[in-house]
């Protein structure tokens, strides 16, 4: 009986989509103006809806050196309930030369739009560049409170 419902529970997860594996409440995710929330891990594609580009709103994703910054949560003008377009931002000289010169608060990392913003608009050494959409898809933004 045991080897039965096993077989059946390995059956079931393989048909799930790929990506299902990753979905589920998230512990800190990313920023949006200095806050951190969380989110829920969706196994969503928009890239090919064709939806304008203003239905989305706007991750920058870090490659790992510290969460991300969404440009938008529940609240602001213009939300637009969880659309997403992650851009991958790179680094003129370094990350670590970017946030030195563009951490306005002095936590150690960029986790607000005018520091990732200021970050883009600084064709020097300390700059960042965004390399362009990487991903497009759906996931709510969650108050994180850990």
């Amino acid at each position: 009986m045991k080897r039965t419902i096993l077989t059946a529970v390995l059956a079931a997860a393989s048909i799930l989509p790929m990506g299902a594996a990753h979905a589920g409440v998230s512990g800190p995710a990313f920023y949006v103006n200095g806050t951190v929330y969380r989110t829920v891990g969706t196994p969503t594609d928009l890239s090919g809806t064709g939806a304008p580009e203003s239905s989305y709103d706007t991750i920058y994703e870090f490659r790992g050196t510290q969460m991300n910054v969404a440009t938008a949560a529940p609240g602001d003008p213009g939300f637009n309930g969880g659309r997403w377009r992650v851009h991958l931002l790179g680094w003129n000289s370094s990350y670590a030369a970017t946030v030195a010169a563009h951490d306005l608060d002095g936590n150690g990392v960029l986790d607000t739009n005018a520091e990732v913003w200021g970050a883009l608009a600084d064709g020097g050494s300390g700059g960042a560049m965004d390399l362009g959409v990487v991903k497009t898809f759906e996931c709510p933004v969650i108050p994180y409170h850990g």
